[in-house]
């Protein structure tokens, strides 16, 4: 394993610990709504600021871009930039419903290098090193070898902050439902990615999301041989929040529906 990538793991194990100790507490928890059905609570914070800690501790140079504390660090020079959700999911969290992970990636001048993608509940660790595959628990990871559209299973996330986006949600989910084995909604970003990128699902999209929630995600995809882009088709997704992705086959079956229903205020 790389170093760097040794040292971001036991920043996302130090974080789940945290988690795992709080979900034995849930009724205990301190809730905060940052805006409509979005939430922050005490575990997101101390989650972060232990992997900021480990992080900072070996590469104090580098810049951070963390969900709830945002940019740290001297990021506008900084060659390299951590970026981290500690727990993405937290509305499952809050909930007991045992869908959430630890994201963490690290970029070279804008280029995604390093990801780790922790779930505390299975004890599934996902990773990658760019240019050298992604794993699971140490086993490499591919894409899924599905071709037809009509056997492939679909991730998403509707969008529950932008709800005028959720018609046009509502029409591209109607239109893959008739035209897929099937779509899964499960509330965290980062594992829908890297379920993706170890074949649990075909094919993912979703629009108005924060690169901490990407960004990890990604680079497993490309990884294990998949497709990443925005909704033109390139790859500003990180700064458009708008993402499509599946194996090769899948990947360009559904990037045209998802166009042709993109809703006329999102850019691509």
């Amino acid at each position: 394993m790389h170093p760097t990538l040794t040292i971001a793991v036991k920043a996302a194990r130090r974080a789940a610990s945290i988690i795992n100790r709080a979900s034995l507490d849930l009724d205990l928890l301190k809730v905060q709504s940052k805006s409509p059905n979005d939430f922050v609570t005490e575990v997101d914070r101390a989650a972060e600021a232990a992997i900021i800690e480990v992080l900072r501790d070996a590469y104090p140079e580098h810049g951070i871009l963390a969900e709830e504390s945002g940019e740290s660090g001297d990021t506008a020079n900084a060659e390299y930039q951590w970026i981290i959700d500690p727990l993405d999911g937290t509305t499952n969290f809050i909930h007991g419903f045992p869908q959430y992970a630890v994201s963490i990636a690290l970029a070279k001048k804008g280029v995604l290098e390093q990801a780790v993608i922790f779930d505390p509940n299975r004890n599934e660790l996902f990773t990658a090193t760019k240019g050298r595959g992604a794993f699971l628990n140490d086993r490499r990871i591919r894409v899924s070898k599905r071709v037809r559209l009509n056997e492939a299973l679909i991730g998403t996330g509707f969008p529950f902050k932008q709800l005028e986006h959720l018609d046009a949600y509502i029409a591209t989910f109607k239109e893959l439902t008739g035209k897929t084995a099937g779509i899964r909604r499960p509330g965290a970003a980062s594992l829908d990615l890297a379920w993706l990128a170890c074949g649990r699902i075909d094919g993912f999209w979703e629009m108005g999301l924060a690169p901490w929630d990407m960004a990890a995600g990604v680079l497993l995809i490309q990884e294990a041989g998949g497709l990443v882009s925005d909704l033109a088709g390139e790859s500003d997704y990180l700064t458009t929040g708008n993402l499509v992705a599946g194996s090769p086959k899948i990947f360009a079956q559904i990037l045209p529906i998802v166009q042709a229903w993109r809703p006329a205020s999102v850019q691509a």
